[in-house]
């Protein structure tokens, strides 16, 4: 990217937009034309600025966005952006009323929040998604809540005033499509509440499916799936990976970059950062990086993580600290200069650090290696 661009700034994020189009496409491929497609943006679309992310999967003719809060829907909405929006996530009560008046479509989980629409005075009704737990022990109706719901539905609609937009569930195993009888066991559960919405005369748009399901069980898809991390160009998991990577191509879409901000010689023997837990063993050339644990670079990398300086792989040293890391450049030729542009997330010259590789070394996930880039770092769609 341009330098001109980025003046000023230490550290920066730079997203692909061919990468992006190239993950879209692979999704509107192996869903059936009549599917709807969802990316989720929740989390500062996974790391990758929400407003941006979300105005530019929107051009590309997404049907749905996801998020986790009406206060994000709210900023969407406050951006101009007016696709669909479900708010995945809890919906505090004080909160409903601006939620229905922005067109902006809730997640019901509990009887609680039934409860709570009943006490919204809005002329248009509420459009509702109903949860349903089928599995995962986390948001939704019990299975034994079905005849409840239901009755509730019916015999409340006009003091609920709410339509009935959607009926979803969340598949917990289909990561692994070595084992498919929990995520099947599932669907079949999902099916007994769809065929019962039905029943009734209920007609809501069927979703269960996030980036696994979308993946690999077609027939979780239903009328609309929710794709998350693989949007954003990264697989769910290893088994997803090796299931996938001989037939779909996806891209990652964001890179991280930071500058060099001081170069120095250490001697053999010098000490590394805080509590002195790195000693040099060879005479060695550091350079000093403006990011730390902070900006969302875990401590958990400190004397393991790597950065990319001159197209080579550099080994962090010593601890991470909340605004620095200190890299080992010795050998670059010709030796970087401050100022040198430094890769933390993405490729240079031809080498690459993954978001899968962070992760594994501070054992995490790239879910969580992305979505804790600090949010105030700049963004630039390129």
């Amino acid at each position: 990217m341009d330098k001109r661009k980025r003046a000023g700034l230490r550290t920066w994020i730079e997203v692909d937009k061919k990468a992006l189009k190239n993950n879209y496409q692979v999704f509107r491929s192996i869903v059936p034309k009549k599917c709807r497609l969802m990316s989720v943006v929740k989390s500062n679309a996974y790391g990758h600025g929400l407003i941006d992310f979300s105005k530019e999967i929107s051009r590309l003719g997404i049907d749905w966005l996801g998020v986790d809060s009406v206060i994000e829907a709210l900023a969407l909405r406050k951006a101009g952006i007016k696709k669909p929006i479900l708010v995945l996530g809890h919906t505090l009560p004080e909160m409903l009323k601006l939620a229905i008046e922005n067109d902006i479509s809730i997640t019901v989980p509990s009887f609680e929040v039934l409860d709570a629409l009943k006490k919204i005075k809005v002329k248009k009704p509420a459009k509702i998604h109903i949860k349903v737990d089928t599995g995962m022990g986390r948001q939704g109706f019990l299975v034994s809540d079905l005849t409840k719901i239901l009755n509730q539905l019916k015999v409340n609609r006009q003091a609920l005033n709410v339509e009935i937009e959607g009926l979803y569930t969340h598949l917990a195993a289909a990561k692994n499509p070595a084992f498919p009888k929990y995520t099947m066991t599932q669907v079949e559960i999902f099916k007994k509440w769809v065929n019962a919405f039905e029943e009734v005369g209920f007609n809501p748009i069927k979703h269960a499916a996030a980036s696994s399901g979308t993946l690999i069980f077609p027939d979780t898809h239903f009328d609309l799936v929710r794709i998350g991390i693989a949007m954003y160009g990264l697989w769910p998991s290893l088994e997803v990976e090796a299931f996938c990577k001989d037939k779909l191509k996806l891209q990652p879409v964001l890179s991280w970059k930071t500058v060099v901000g001081e170069i120095k010689k250490l001697p053999k023997g010098s000490k590394i950062g805080y509590d002195l837990t790195e000693t040099l063993t060879k005479d060695s050339l550091v350079a000093i990086c403006p990011i730390g644990y902070w900006h969302g670079f875990p401590r958990a990398l400190s004397s393991i993580g790597w950065v990319l300086v001159g197209g080579k792989k550099c080994r962090v040293l010593g601890r991470v600290s909340m605004d620095m890391i200190i890299v080992d450049v010795s050998g670059i030729s010709p030796n970087p200069r401050i100022g040198d542009e430094v890769v933390i997330l993405g490729r240079q010259s031809g080498e690459e650090v993954s978001a899968d590789e962070l992760a594994r070394l501070a054992d995490t996930t790239n879910y969580e290696t992305i979505t804790r880039i600090n949010p105030l770092i700049k963004r630039f769609y390129v």
